[in-house]
């Protein structure tokens, strides 16, 4: 049971915008993951996560180490396979395998960027569908589309538990999803229509977005275009959660949602940096945890 003091039901009035911030939530998630590992340690097992790296992009390079490091707090193994920026994509594809195939991992990422060539969607089917803990297996994306046991895009489940968090009703709300990306969109669309919410997609085809972002009582947004979600796009009472995540020349992160212009419009909006981000990293060391308690 959350502590939070959740927002009204999206759709009231309403003349300031809560802050739905996600690091009081990932702190929760952590302490949790720590708890667990610290059982798992005591039966003779260390969770164990590795994170296959095919590039030398600094931005991703410090995404790796904020996971390693956040894991070690947690009591999680982590491990960065860093097969070099030159690999083909057999290099990627047998490390995935290799890891795939040793007992004492638990869980497995395949970072972006992938070398020219590498297909990513091909070689995250070769990831263990019960060690894929970011959900980037094919086999892992239709199991949860068809609502089998499977583990979500860490960043899509961040979405659902953020919502959860501050207590939004879901069943029967009108969603509507900007972004149809494997990652987030489509997989964040599957989870909302799992909770009975009636779920719109809208992506750079779809003509007049603000007509479908208007009628959302939750509307999530997963672009990467700073700024493209304004006060037009938005009902008055709406939560929006801004999964974007664009770097700024000023060094900091900018979300896709006009914070200033749709403040005192929406009831609730997620900060960019401070929202989805710190839960994704807290869930991928949770979804760790939970296949190193099957595997014990």
């Amino acid at each position: 049971m959350t502590t939070t003091e959740p927002p009204p039901p999206a759709g009231s009035a309403s003349e300031t915008t809560l802050r739905l911030g996600g690091v009081e939530l990932a702190r929760g998630i952590r302490a949790q993951v720590s708890s667990a590992a610290a059982e798992l340690s005591l039966a003779g097992v260390t969770p164990r996560l590795a994170v296959v790296v095919a590039t030398d992009d600094e931005s991703s390079a410090w995404y790796v180490r904020s996971i390693a490091k956040t894991a070690a707090k947690s009591g999680v193994s982590c491990d960065i396979v860093d097969v070099g920026a030159d690999a083909t994509a057999q290099d990627v594809r047998t490390a995935l395998e290799e890891l795939s195939n040793d007992t004492s991992v638990h869980g497995i990422i395949l970072q972006t960027p992938l070398p020219a060539g590498a297909d990513f969607e091909d070689l995250a089917a070769s990831i263990d569908p019960a060690k894929d803990v970011d959900g980037a297996n094919p086999l892992s994306r239709g199991r949860l589309g068809a609502g089998l046991p499977a583990f979500a895009p860490a960043t899509a489940a961040a979405v659902l538990a953020l919502l959860d968090h501050y207590e939004v009703p879901l069943a029967g709300r009108t969603c509507v999803v900007v972004g149809r990306s494997n990652v987030v969109g489509k997989p964040a669309a599957q989870l909302l229509l799992r909770r009975d919410a009636t779920v719109t997609i809208c992506h750079r085809y779809t003509e007049d977005l603000a007509r479908y972002t208007r009628t959302a009582d939750v509307l999530v947004v997963a672009v990467g275009r700073p700024g493209l979600i304004t006060a037009q796009h938005i009902t008055e009472g709406a939560i929006v959660i801004d999964v974007g995540t664009t770097p700024t020349a000023e060094g900091g992160l900018a979300g896709d949602v006009d914070e200033t212009g749709v403040s005192g419009l929406a009831r609730g909006l997620t900060p960019v940096p401070g929202g989805v981000g710190p839960v994704t990293t807290a869930l991928l060391l949770h979804h760790t945890i939970r296949s190193a308690q099957r595997h014990a």
